[in-house]
């Protein structure tokens, strides 16, 4: 007796679910340039490498002799693949069943996903498009009743964020649920023109009375600059690419160290330019990218939330092949003062760097918390207090570089200071419990007012005290620990990297990270 018959039916099945949603639905999800899910995971995945799991899955019709008269699939692709050689989840939405709504098997599948990556210790990559397990109205008439909401598999999603890489790719519009798992990631992608993330769509929004269309509830412009998504990209193979090179910087999961690779750049060398690039006049603002560059492995800084948060720079990069996270002040922007989103964006990468075992530098320039009607009103003070706790709470190394400013208690946030001092200072450094401008005035009023000539005895406050803020001075008290030459900073930086790398522990934090 043979089993090839059940062989056969199972080959049928499977060829029934790679048809997807039907010839109709896959035209038309092509025609709005977009890729099918099975697609995107050959794409993504590392060719051949993809093993899917519950291909057969789905709703199924029979006719009077218990034969498969119709079937549609899952709203759900999942299975294990590698990615650029390293054991990852794939888990995609396929908008042509059903838009992604829930169906029988959806729950069961993500659950699985997610659980999977948890207990082997494998990154996640969800590729989300649609509801993304979200209901449907239309539901109600296979059962006609409504539920308490439960949120499937959402115990495991927030455990993973303290135990794997999760990365979540934003694909077409992604409401309910499907917006909730972009956002419980620690990397999120948006494709410009192609996707919207939303709590829920434009007929919702109408019902509170604003008309408003997909992208202008919640398009890349609203959500890439909000923090809501990380990055925003210009399509879909970038998509997948940008997924891959930020994974290549954390480990499988918190029980490993990130992975080391070779390095072809000089760990000793020196960049001139690097004398010059901090104007004398401490006003003139500098590109802070050029001296991550100039520091970092050249071409590995991977920049993260570009769009958001904009007076910090943060992201990956390499030192000597080894990964590192990276914040930097950005004078452009409000002079790298700290706002709510640089706050939270400082919080996020400090988060993500201690789960996942990287070493931070920081290119410190930061004038403080941002001041202003504007920013109180925002909360700046509790959003800077967590900033500022998050900093303390890392226990991966930190090896400051201060370039500039560092004022206030925004600019005291370089690390934990019960924690070796390891930090380096340029000549350019400018220090202090407030800056100088504005700061004389104050402590002088009544000399001021009381002067014969106020404008000529500010002059001669700001002269005493101006050599009094040296940065050799702050150095003689032994408070600068090492002032550098700039140019030396590269080799320098790779020397604590190395060091760093000797006393880094695995496993799991005290506190994890929250989205």
């Amino acid at each position: 007796m043979s089993w090839k018959s059940h062989i056969e039916e199972l080959r049928a099945r499977e060829r029934l679910a790679e048809q997807m949603g039907g010839d109709e639905r896959v035209a038309r999800q092509r025609s709005q340039g977009k890729l099918t899910v099975r697609e995107r995971i050959a794409f993504l995945a590392d060719p051949g490498s993809f093993h899917e799991v519950g291909k057969i899955a789905g709703k199924a019709g029979y006719g009077p002799d218990d034969q498969i008269a119709e079937f549609l699939p899952a709203t759900m692709v999942f299975g294990r693949a590698k990615l650029d050689g390293r054991p990852a989840v794939i888990l995609g939405d396929d908008f042509t069943v059903r838009g992604g709504a829930s169906d029988a098997s959806i729950a069961g599948k993500m659950l699985m996903a997610e659980q999977m990556a948890h207990e082997y210790g494998m990154p996640i990559v969800r590729m989300v498009d649609g509801t993304g397990g979200g209901g449907s109205v239309k539901s109600l008439e296979q059962n006609p009743r409504t539920y308490i909401p439960t949120t499937p598999a959402w115990e495991w999603l927030v455990g993973n964020m303290a135990r794997v890489p999760v990365v979540s790719l934003a694909l077409g519009p992604c409401a309910g649920l499907g917006a909730g798992r972009v956002a419980a990631s620690h990397f999120s992608v948006m494709v410009k023109g192609l996707s919207q993330i939303f709590v829920a769509g434009p007929p919702v929004a109408k019902a509170i009375g604003e008309n408003v269309d997909k992208e202008g509830l919640g398009g890349w412009e609203i959500q890439g600059r909000n923090g809501v998504i990380d990055n925003v990209v210009e399509s879909e193979s970038e998509a997948f690419a940008t997924a891959r090179r930020f994974l290549s910087y954390l480990p499988s999961s918190v029980d490993e160290l990130p992975p080391v690779q070779p390095s072809n750049d000089d760990p000793k060398r020196k960049e001139q330019f690097l004398l010059d690039i901090v104007p004398k006049d401490g006003k003139t603002p500098y590109k802070p990218r050029r001296i991550i560059e100039a520091v970092c492995d050249i071409g590995s800084f991977f920049e993260i939330g570009e769009l958001w948060g904009r007076p910090v720079v943060t992201g990956f990069a390499r030192i000597d092949g080894h990964p590192v996270a990276i914040l930097a002040g950005d004078p452009f922007f409000l002079d790298g003062a700290w706002t709510v989103d640089a706050c939270d964006k400082v919080i996020r990468l400090f988060d993500l760097a201690d789960t996942f075992h990287l070493p931070i530098i920081h290119f410190v320039d930061c004038p403080g918390f941002a001041v202003g009607v504007k920013h109180e009103k925002a909360g700046v003070t509790r959003h800077g207090v967590r900033a500022m706790a998050a900093v303390y709470q890392v226990k991966t190394p930190i090896l400051p570089v201060v370039i500039r400013k560092a004022y206030g208690l925004a600019g005291s946030a370089m690390f934990n200071p019960t924690r070796t001092r390891w930090r380096y200072c340029w000549p350019s450094g400018d220090w202090g419990s407030l800056p100088m401008a504005g700061g004389i005035e104050a402590a002088y009023k009544r000399q001021l007012e009381g002067s014969a000539d106020p404008e000529a005895e500010l002059k001669a406050l700001y002269k005493k005290f101006e050599a009094m803020r040296s940065p050799f001075r702050t150095a003689e008290a032994f408070i600068a620990e090492e002032i550098i030459d700039p140019r030396d900073t590269r080799p320098l930086v790779v020397d604590f990297v190395h060091h760093a790398y000797r006393v880094l522990k695995t496993g799991p934090t005290s506190y994890g990270m929250r989205p």
